[in-house]
């Protein structure tokens, strides 16, 4: 089977995913993961014990976690499409050193708002918590929009799978009622803009959303967690 992304919702970071499958050109499918569901799938517990998403169920049925590992998996497959670059390269470095910042700071700083986002209504901890969100958040999104100044893109000269990530969790601080990024940070929402026009982030958002979406890659198609459970290494 081709490779299967597994992504959550809602507005999980597997988004950035989904966008650097779609540009990437390669023949891919999906399988959706409800991380609200109370009740944790078996099958996806043997792809993922942690439950977490994204997933991607490589060719040999192995199973790679973690945003990082998985965006780097999928630049490598075609360093033509030059999403990601050589190890060993400055450019390698650079974009390591991007995607590290934002797989830990800046997506760690929203852990307390979407705790907040799980609690139940009147509890008196979710004003700390979403305080503490927008403190740490603020310090991310004015340092992405310092780094952009004078830049199209988060590393080097083209789009790569930093830009993939970023897209799908900088619209965090609008999800959650944290700020408004057009009067906030308005040189880091024109490149977010950029970005909401690509075709790839489209396509994310429609499958996201459940709604008609259009390929502008090889995207093949869901399977269910039934179908993915054939597959799985022993």
């Amino acid at each position: 089977m081709e490779p299967v992304l597994f992504y959550g919702v809602p507005h999980g970071c597997s988004f950035g995913s989904i966008v650097a499958l779609e540009w990437l050109g390669q023949p891919y499918r999906l399988s959706r993961i409800d991380m609200l569901a109370k009740s944790k799938s078996d099958i996806y517990r043997r792809v993922n014990s942690m439950h977490q998403t994204p997933t991607l169920l490589l060719e040999d049925s192995t199973s790679l976690r973690e945003s990082f590992a998985i965006l780097q998996n999928i630049a490598a497959r075609d360093l033509d499409r030059k999403l990601g670059f050589a190890q060993g390269t400055k450019a390698y470095d650079s974009l390591n050193q991007m995607l590290a910042y934002l797989h830990t700071s800046f997506h760690s700083a929203f852990a307390p708002a979407w705790a907040a986002y799980k609690l139940g209504e009147g509890d008196p901890a979710i004003a700390i918590l979403r305080d503490l969100a927008k403190e740490k958040a603020a310090a991310g999104y004015a340092t992405l929009q310092l780094h952009l100044q004078g830049r199209d893109w988060l590393v080097g000269e083209t789009k790569t799978i930093a830009d993939a990530y970023l897209i799908g969790i900088a619209r965090w601080g609008e999800d959650l009622g944290l700020f408004d990024l057009k009067t906030d940070y308005p040189g880091l929402h024109r490149y977010l803009q950029k970005l909401e026009a690509d075709k790839a982030v489209i396509f994310a958002h429609a499958i996201e959303d459940a709604t008609p979406a259009i390929t502008a890659g090889k995207f093949l198609g869901h399977v269910t967690l039934d179908d993915v459970g054939t597959h799985l290494a022993a």
